[in-house]
């Protein structure tokens, strides 16, 4: 009797805020980050036969969907800008978008790999292992590199000068008496 695969969308709620948050991450949150979301959950529809729990869980499986999604929108298209919504926030409107728009600087000057990384690790709620599956590494090294990652925004939310990469230490000398 043949083994029977797991349904990969058995339970899409976690799935569908987990995906969704990490395109929010990505592209930001509105309605790009709805479509991206959408259209991640159509192909995983499209191609649910093709889930391989060996390879990885559901999350990660459905995550890798949805980064080839925002590529090909990504490769396709100029970057759209999100309009303002005509209703009132709820909350501290001020501190709350502060925040937000210190948060999304900080990010932003990072590298491609760093925000990667943070977007699937705190926006798609993925664990390091996970991450490793869809990125093809070691749980060890996404857990290093996002650390990194974490050190360098941390250093640019504090304001404080990134370190330079170049800086070498000058080579060492021989002293004049041979020592």
């Amino acid at each position: 009797m043949a083994r029977r695969t797991p349904d990969p969308l058995a339970h899409p709620e976690r799935l569908t805020q987990s995906v969704y948050a990490y395109v929010a991450y990505r592209i930001g949150a509105g309605p790009d980050a709805e479509d991206v979301t959408s259209e991640a959950f159509a192909r995983a529809l499209r191609y649910r036969t093709s889930f391989d729990a060996s390879k990885g869980s559901p999350a990660a499986w459905l995550t890798g969907i949805a980064r080839r999604v925002i590529a090909e929108r990504a490769a396709g298209q100029p970057q759209p800008v999100a309009e303002v919504p005509d209703t009132a926030a709820p909350g501290a409107l001020e501190d709350e978008s502060v925040d937000r728009v210190t948060m999304q600087s900080a990010v932003a000057v990072l590298g491609d790999r760093d925000r990667e990384l943070i977007a699937l690790r705190y926006g798609a709620d993925l664990t390091a292992t996970q991450i490793g599956e869809l990125l093809e590494l070691s749980p060890n090294a996404v857990e290093v590199a996002l650390h990194r990652a974490l050190r360098r925004l941390r250093t640019e939310l504090e304001g404080e000068p990134a370190p330079s990469r170049s800086r070498a230490r000058p080579p060492m000398r021989a002293s004049a008496d041979g020592v």
